[in-house]
C-alpha cells in the first residue's frame, strides 16, 4: 500500500468531524478544520470573519528558502500519481502559508524544524536540505516519519514531520483535488420527477396532464409556485 492510500484510511472518515491537527510542541492540540470551497477562508464567513482573514493573506509568514522546503516535503509526503497531482499541485504550501497566521503556535515549531533540516543535512553531508540531492533528502526524511521506528536523537524532526504530514494531508484532502483522489462528492440536490406512473395508477390516481408539465419542470424547480383566485396553478 502505498503513502497515498495510508493517508486516505486515516482521513476519509474525518470529514463529518474535522481533521485533527496535531501540535509540534510538547503538548498535542486538536483543531478542527472545515473544508472551505474556493480561497481559504472566505466561504461561509462572517464579515468580520472575512476582515480577519483578509488581513492574515496580507501578510506572508515563510521566507523565500523556508517556502522553497515546503514545496519540496510536501510532495515527499504526498507526491503526484496517476490519479492526481501532488500537493503543491493542490495548493497545499497556500494552505499551511494561512495556517501558519491562522494559528501561531504553529509557527515556531514550523520554522525550528524547517532549520533542523538544515542542521541535519549539514551533519550528514555538509550542505543545506535544498543543496542535497532528492535520495538524500530521501534519507533525512526516512529518519523521522516513523514514530515508532525513530532514534531518541530524532525526536525533534519527528514531531515537525508529525505536524508537517497532518498539515498536508488536511490541505490536500479538503482541496478540489484531493475530494476528487477520494471519491468525496459531498451532498447534492437531486431532480425528483414526481411520484413514477406506475405507483400512481396502482392507487387510482394519475398526473393532472394539464399541469404536469408546469410542476415536474426541472429547470423551474426553483421557482415559487402561483395560483389564481379559483385555485388553478398558473405558474
Amino acid at each position: 500500500m502505498n503513502r497515498r492510500e495510508n493517508l486516505k484510511l486515516l482521513l476519509a472518515g474525518s470529514f463529518g468531524t474535522g481533521l485533527i491537527l496535531s501540535g509540534c510542541g510538547s503538548e498535542t492540540t486538536e483543531v478542527v478544520h472545515q473544508p472551505t470551497i474556493g480561497d481559504f477562508g472566505s466561504y461561509g464567513r462572517t464579515p468580520e470573519e472575512i476582515k480577519h482573514n483578509d488581513m492574515l493573506k496580507s501578510t506572508t509568514f515563510f521566507t523565500d528558502e523556508e517556502r522553497k522546503k515546503v514545496d519540496v516535503l510536501v510532495d515527499i509526503i504526498i507526491p503526484s500519481d496517476d490519479v492526481s497531482g501532488s500537493a503543491t499541485d493542490a495548493g497545499v504550501p497556500d494552505f499551511i502559508e494561512f495556517m501558519m497566521k491562522d494559528i501561531p503556535d504553529y509557527q515556531t515549531p514550523m520554522r525550528g524544524g524547517l532549520l533542523w533540516l538544515d542542521h541535519k543535512a549539514d551533519e550528514l553531508f555538509g550542505k543545506k536540505f535544498l543543496e542535497i540531492s532528492q535520495e538524500q533528502r530521501l534519507q533525512i526524511i526516512d529518519e523521522i516519519a516513523y514514530p515508532d521506528k525513530a532514534k531518541p536523537e530524532m525526536q525533534t524532526g519527528v514531531r515537525f514531520f508529525n505536524t508537517l504530514r497532518n498539515l498536508t494531508a488536511t490541505g490536500f484532502f479538503t482541496s478540489e483535488m484531493g475530494f476528487k483522489d477520494l471519491g468525496y462528492v459531498g451532498n447534492r440536490p437531486n431532480a425528483w420527477d414526481g411520484v413514477p406512473e406506475e405507483v400512481l395508477a396502482k392507487h387510482g390516481f394519475q398526473n393532472d396532464p394539464k399541469y404536469k408539465d408546469v410542476y415536474l419542470d426541472v429547470a423551474t424547480r426553483g421557482t415559487i409556485a402561483q395560483w389564481d383566485d379559483e385555485g388553478n396553478l398558473v405558474g
